[in-house]
């Protein structure tokens, strides 16, 4: 569907299943045991736009690979975007897409930031309910396990000329059965970080509330630089003073803060201010804390408060999260200056109330009071 004004006009796709899908065996094994990232189903969607028509051509057809010429801008300049998105088994047997309209929105946030074409909602929407239609039997049903989804969009104009951006591209979605990132068995185990005080992931007037593949890339020598310290993950500080606390690795943080006088306690999470991505587990688990009782706050917090705070037992439990992983809590914190234990170390009470909570809503176990699921098929 193609939003003209308050006119809705049906984009047609092209349906070309595949004449040779993987062998019932083969998928079911990928299903019993799906790693993240790492098989990915038999077809693909496909949508051209360019100046002259628009957004064109789309298409439903096998995975494949993508032709380019050496010169298409994406090569050299770095225009793209993604997303991040699940599709969940539901107890009747149903698949069911978490807040899609969401993914969409901030989708085209990101392409807008990077001079990208906008797609429309109804079409990104259609676009992904029909590959997910497509590869129903691809949605694994073992605890912990979904179909995740990752929509993109690349400039294929060749050129070299940097003046201007493309003024063609190619919007594609692929699917990959997953489990969850930073997940056992027994549950999510409580991570150790390392704040990166010589690198910066985003500073005011970048790019770093877009979901744009050169953030991530930027990324890899600060996370290499965490591993090598013994850590999971890297916590990123603001780009200025390498003193606020951001976000851990391409998740947003929370922070369950204990009032000194007693009370209910406080879930803050660092404000939006168009250096942190605006996650939509973050969005949706602040509408749950609050449903829950708990204070909300969009707020910042230096590192010396985050140690001092888990040192006087006011910041009881921190925890990152996101799409791919949910809830990741996290239990130590490591840097040049040293380091210290969130809690005891372990994730914490609240972390895995909600925690719960929300994957109740995904997976279908509990109402649906806040409208968030929409059934595909």
């Amino acid at each position: 569907m193609v939003a003209r004004g308050r006119a809705v006009v049906i984009l047609e796709f092209e349906v070309r299943p595949s004449r040779s899908p993987m062998p019932d065996v083969e998928r079911r094994s990928i299903l019993a045991a799906p790693v993240f990232g790492q098989a990915f189903t038999d077809h693909m969607i496909t949508l051209r736009w360019d100046d002259e028509r628009g957004w064109h051509d789309g298409r439903l057809e096998e995975y494949q690979n993508i032709s380019l010429p050496p010169t298409a801008s994406v090569f050299h300049y770095g225009q793209e975007v993604f997303e991040g998105m699940k599709a969940y088994r539901q107890p009747d047997g149903s698949v069911a897409l978490f807040r899609p309209e969401r993914n969409a929105a901030r989708f085209n946030a990101s392409a807008q930031r990077l001079a990208m074409p906008e797609l429309p909602v109804e079409t990104f929407v259609q676009a992904v309910e029909l590959l997910v239609r497509q590869e129903r039997h691809w949605v694994p049903d073992g605890a912990g396990t979904s179909l995740y989804l990752r929509p993109f969009m690349i400039a294929t104009q060749p050129t070299l000329g940097f003046t201007l951006p493309s003024r063609s591209y190619l919007f594609c979605v692929v699917a990959s059965p997953a489990s969850a990132y930073f997940s056992t068995r027994t549950g999510p185990p409580a991570l150790t970080v390392w704040l990166s005080e010589e690198y910066a992931r985003a500073a005011p007037g970048g790019t770093g509330a877009a979901k744009a593949g050169g953030n991530y890339a930027a990324a890899f020598l600060a996370q290499r630089q965490a591993v090598e310290q013994g850590c999971d993950q890297v916590v990123w500080l603001d780009a200025a003073e390498h003193t606020w606390v951001e976000e851990m690795g391409g998740m947003n943080l929370c922070f369950v803060q204990q009032p000194a006088g007693g009370g209910p306690a406080t879930l803050m999470t660092p404000a939006l201010t168009g250096t942190l991505l605006p996650g939509v587990t973050r969005d949706s688990l602040l509408q749950l804390a609050a449903r829950l009782g708990l204070g909300c706050e969009e707020g910042r917090l230096s590192v010396s408060q985050w140690r001092k705070h888990c040192e006087e037992g006011l910041i009881t439990e921190v925890f990152a999260c996101g799409t791919a992983a949910v809830i990741a809590p996290v239990g130590h914190v490591r840097g040049a200056g040293g380091g210290w234990t969130i809690g005891d170390g372990s994730p914490g009470p609240v972390t895995l109330r909600l925690r719960d909570e929300l994957l109740g809503i995904q997976y279908g176990r509990t109402t649906d009071e806040l409208r968030w699921m929409r059934k595909v098929c």
